[in-house]
C-alpha cells in the first residue's frame, strides 16, 4: 500500500507579503523568500509543515475566500503548550477570536482565530 505523508497548505492571497508577516509576527513562522524563474515566492515553514503563499491578482479568477464554517477544508490546527497564555498573548496583539478557549470534551482545550482571507486556524492543547 502507498503511504502518504504531508508536504504543503497552499494559501492565496492578493497580499503575501502582509500574510507571511502575519503568520510571522502571530505565530513565529519562518519565512523564506525565493526567485524560481525570476519571480518572487514566499514560503512559510510553521510547526514542521510548509505553508505556500501564492498571489492573487484582479483577474485572476479566484474567489473570494468563504465565511466559515463551511463545506470542504475547514480550518487548520496548530498544537501549543498552556491556550490560556497563548491566547491572552495573541488578544495582546490584535488577532481576532472567532471561538474562545474552551474544552469540547476532557483532555483536550481548543479556540479559534482568524488569519488573513479569513482563514481559520485552530490552536489546541492536549490536557
Amino acid at each position: 500500500m502507498t503511504t502518504f505523508t504531508w508536504d504543503h497548505i497552499h494559501l492565496r492571497t492578493p497580499d503575501p507579503e502582509a500574510t507571511a508577516q502575519w503568520f510571522e509576527r502571530i505565530f513565529g513562522a519562518e519565512v523564506i523568500r525565493s526567485m524560481p524563474q525570476g519571480k518572487p515566492r514566499i514560503d512559510l515553514k510553521l510547526g514542521g509543515a510548509n505553508i505556500f503563499i501564492a498571489e492573487v491578482a484582479p483577474g485572476d479568477g479566484v474567489n473570494a475566500a468563504p465565511v466559515t464554517p463551511y463545506q470542504g477544508l475547514d480550518h487548520f490546527g496548530l498544537k501549543v503548550s498552556d491556550l490560556d497564555a497563548v491566547a491572552a498573548d495573541l488578544k495582546a496583539k490584535g488577532v481576532e477570536f472567532t471561538k474562545e478557549p474552551h474544552s469540547p470534551r476532557p483532555g483536550i482545550k481548543i479556540c479559534f482565530v482568524r488569519g488573513p482571507q479569513g482563514i481559520s486556524i485552530e490552536l489546541l492543547e492536549r490536557v
